[in-house]
């Protein structure tokens, strides 16, 4: 696929249960490819993931910066922590590790800041100043915080405490579904879990994403904040990680 068009740049997103990627178009943030998604291997070792990742590049004979979300703290493509990943990834250099299988060079970046780069570049984001604060509920719960739309990388406010228990034990789309909770109720968690966000930081606005927020009409009319400070879907849903990532490898390209 690879063609002389620089602006078009390689997107995967590494998530606990499938990896996905396509190509984007750095100038609009538009997929110009659909999306080729392969589950993601147990155990999701670093040998494991990197064959996968592999896979998708070469579905779309893809040769050349590639951006690439991983979720866990991430710091000059090295992994720092494993809260949801396997732990044989802490400490190595991913950056490195995917180069040699890709060949070009590769960018690694937390998942939630690669949801909102997209967001605050070409979705909900766009324009807004002050601090806006991005969640994506999922498997655990990532975020993403910007002031005047520079963002502060590899927060973790997913294992902020509620009750004693991280949120993401208590609020995350995995719960909620293993609970079989309603959004009704569902929403009643989050919107408690945005009033501790709230107290700390004073957000402008709050973006919620990652794939449930294809389901905005279920929860968005229960959610609420203190101060009723706007509450929004991201509107790049599921492709967020995979637009931001492709993002941030063409800037540091």
């Amino acid at each position: 696929m690879r063609t002389p068009n620089s602006n078009i740049i390689l997107g995967i997103d590494i998530g606990g249960t499938g990896i996905k990627g396509a190509p984007v178009n750095v100038k609009t943030g538009a997929l110009t490819e659909e999306r080729f998604r392969i589950e993601t291997p147990h155990p999701a070792d670093p040998h494991a993931v990197t064959n996968v990742v592999a896979q998708i590049a070469k579905h779309f004979h893809y040769k050349g910066p590639t951006g690439i979300t991983f979720p866990a703290i991430v710091k000059n493509g090295i992994i720092h922590s494993a809260s949801n990943v396997d732990k044989s990834w802490i400490n190595v250099d991913a950056s490195k590790f995917f180069h040699r299988h890709l060949g070009g060079p590769v960018t690694v970046v937390n998942d939630a800041d690669a949801a909102g780069i997209a967001e605050m570049r070409f979705g909900s984001g766009v324009g807004r100043h002050g601090v806006v604060i991005l969640l994506t509920f999922g498997t655990g719960i990532g975020s993403a915080i910007f002031c005047d739309g520079v963002l502060l990388p590899n927060t973790e406010f997913g294992h902020l405490k509620i009750r004693g228990k991280d949120a993401e034990l208590r609020a995350s789309e995995r719960i909620r579904e293993k609970k079989n909770m309603s959004f009704k109720k569902w929403s009643g968690i989050v919107s408690g879990y945005l009033a501790e966000l709230e107290n700390l930081f004073s957000p402008e606005l709050f973006l919620i994403g990652g794939g449930i927020s294809k389901k905005a009409d279920k929860f968005l009319p229960y959610l609420t904040a203190k101060t009723k400070i706007p509450i929004e879907a991201a509107k790049m849903q599921n492709d967020a990680g995979i637009i931001g990532a492709a993002t941030l490898a063409k800037i540091r390209s």
